[in-house]
């Protein structure tokens, strides 16, 4: 059940016109009042033919009248609506059942509330199956205004308990960091001007996916000018900037001005502050002696960005700032992936957008290295070969399902269902581009003798799912894998334990596909040098810098194919 309250308003009888009237856009049957503050002589122009909306708005006003003739100043903001909507596949409420709904609901709102007979004089008029509309005046018997100050938060409460008792739809609770939901006229006009978003909507994919382009603020309102977007930034006297809002193309209001939306109402995240906390972050220090092997691409490095986000979610945090930087990792890979998978990945971005948000304050700092690698691959000019790119959306896959567990967990709902939807077009597109990469390596998978070694590797590497990845219809490709990684010195069951441990694989569908992803992203690199390795800890031991890194090894001299293939002969 939804209740939306409505802008405040002046004109109580065009209201009643309305609810009364046909219907604008939805067809309105027998109106008629089901509640009200006192039922009792009360004017219902649905059953008295000969009582007028002048006669009810009268009626209803008399509060605001005495207040505004006792000040001598006129309220214009007196007139309270807020329809309320059972689920398309929720049953008929009888009338009885939605003047109860509306009575609790003027309640929570603080219209009037319970025990108190000078509260505010309100109606509740059904003129459809499924929802009542109510209308109240926001002035009571006592000429006093009455205390709404969160009122939409406490008639949201209401419905989630309303829903429990008549057996409706469950609705997930509220945390006050969903967007703005369009109103009807945003949505009418989006329709006449044939959009299939509203301005509000639209502005925020748009600056959603300008964030992984920019490093600061300042570029970032840039970046959406150059994109045709219409910004008015709020400057100090200094030139500092405080403030923005973003408009539409297009979206002019009445007198052909260019309508503009603050960030904040955009979306809650989009407010400059937010905005400055997660794009201007600083590059964690290096440790003089590191010596690692970069990624080559900007996706082996996001891939690798992703392989330690698990271990930042044990902080909250940090937890919320890693998740915040994968919905910008997302919507990068989205706008630089190959054709096939663009519209699934533009779709999970969208979706996993409310995934992002939380309560939970973001530790921003935290997530640099993942969002270091999100700006590298917004930038690349170049589109990733197949296996880096099979590779990164089996990470994102994994970092998401990780995602909405944290989310579970702290009954986050919507942002646990968001991940979860945003989950369904990650796999998607995950299978879609893993496809040719199998194919490609079980075209040339190692002779019947290599195979059932490398089958032995795999029983003593992984024995609990041994026989699902050897039943999986991706194990030639999978074989291959392994042949190739021990052709570069690397030794297989270290290999299949390594990527085991990153990635379970008891909620895995086809383990052999999992697999296949980890282990070429992770043998992609040289065998470590173990007296290099030793030597570079020993340095660490006495380095005392202010920051502090995990430098990957080494690399050591590939060990002669002979030497690596000679058990397989």
């Amino acid at each position: 059940m939804i209740a939306a309250i409505k802008p405040a308003g002046a004109n109580t009888r065009g209201l009643l016109a309305y609810l009364y009237g046909p219907g604008r856009h939805d067809e309105h049957l027998d109106p008629h009042i089901v509640a009200g503050f006192a039922m009792l002589g009360m004017p219902d122009p649905g059953r008295n033919p000969d009582a007028t909306f002048t006669q009810l708005a009268h009626h209803l006003n008399e509060p605001v009248h005495l207040r505004n003739s006792e000040f001598g100043k006129t309220i214009t903001d007196h007139v309270w609506h807020c329809p309320v909507r059972a689920a398309p596949e929720d049953r008929h409420l009888s009338d009885a059942e939605w003047a109860d709904i509306a009575q609790r609901i003027v309640e929570a709102a603080g219209i009037a509330p319970p025990g108190d007979d000078l509260g505010c004089r309100w109606i509740a008029v059904r003129h459809a199956y499924d929802h009542i509309h109510i209308l109240a005046t926001t002035v009571r018997e006592d000429g006093r205004r009455p205390k709404l100050h969160g009122s939409g938060f406490r008639v949201g409460d209401a419905c989630r308990q309303i829903e429990t008792d008549y057996g409706l739809r469950q609705l997930k609770k509220g945390d006050r960091t969903a967007g703005k939901r369009p109103t009807q006229a945003e949505m009418h006009k989006a329709q006449r001007l044939g959009w299939e978003q509203t301005s509000g909507d639209w502005l925020q994919d748009r600056i959603h996916a300008a964030i992984p382009h920019a490093s600061n603020a300042e570029e970032l309102l840039a970046y959406l000018e150059a994109d045709g977007i219409a910004i008015k930034p709020r400057r100090g006297p200094s030139g500092d900037l405080l403030g923005y809002a973003a408009g539409r193309p297009g979206d002019l209001n009445k007198d052909g001005k260019q309508i503009f939306h603050p960030g904040g109402r955009i979306a809650p995240d989009l407010t400059l502050p937010k905005l400055k906390a997660r794009l201007e972050t600083t590059a964690p220090e290096e440790h003089p002696t590191a010596r690692r092997q970069r990624p080559t691409t900007p996706w082996h490095q996001a891939t690798d960005a992703l392989d330690t986000l698990h271990q930042g979610m044990t902080d909250d945090t940090h937890a919320q700032a890693h998740i915040t930087a994968l919905g910008e990792l997302i919507e990068a890979t989205a706008q630089r992936a190959p054709d096939h998978s663009r519209a699934e990945l533009r779709t999970a971005a969208r979706t996993f957008a409310r995934a992002q948000r939380s309560q939970i304050r973001a530790e921003n700092q935290a997530a640099h290295t993942l969002r270091r690698a999100t700006r590298d691959i917004a930038h690349t000019a170049t589109g990733p070969d197949g296996s880096a790119f099979a590779a990164l959306l089996a990470a994102l896959v994994w970092a998401t399902i990780v995602a909405a567990r944290w989310h579970e967990a702290k009954n986050h709902a919507h942002q646990a269902e968001a991940a979860r939807q945003a989950l369904h077009h990650l796999h998607t597109a995950a299978d879609h581009a893993l496809v040719p990469v199998i194919d490609n390596l079980a075209a040339r998978q190692p002779s019947d003798q290599a195979s059932r070694t490398l089958a032995h590797d795999v029983r003593a590497a992984v024995p609990d799912h041994a026989d699902r990845i050897l039943t999986d219809p991706a194990w030639p490709a999978l074989a291959t894998v392994l042949a190739d990684a021990e052709a570069g010195g690397h030794t297989p069951h270290q290999l299949l334990k390594e990527a085991a441990a990153q990635r379970e694989l008891h909620t895995v569908r086809q383990p052999a596909r999992v697999l296949i992803t980890r282990i070429q992203h992770t043998s992609r690199n040289p065998v470590p040098n173990r007296r290099a390795e030793a030597a570079r800890r020993r340095s660490t031991m006495t380095f005392s810098g202010s920051a502090h890194l995990n430098p990957q090894p080494a690399a050591a001299p590939t060990a002669p194919a002979e030497r690596q293939f000679g058990r397989r002969r």
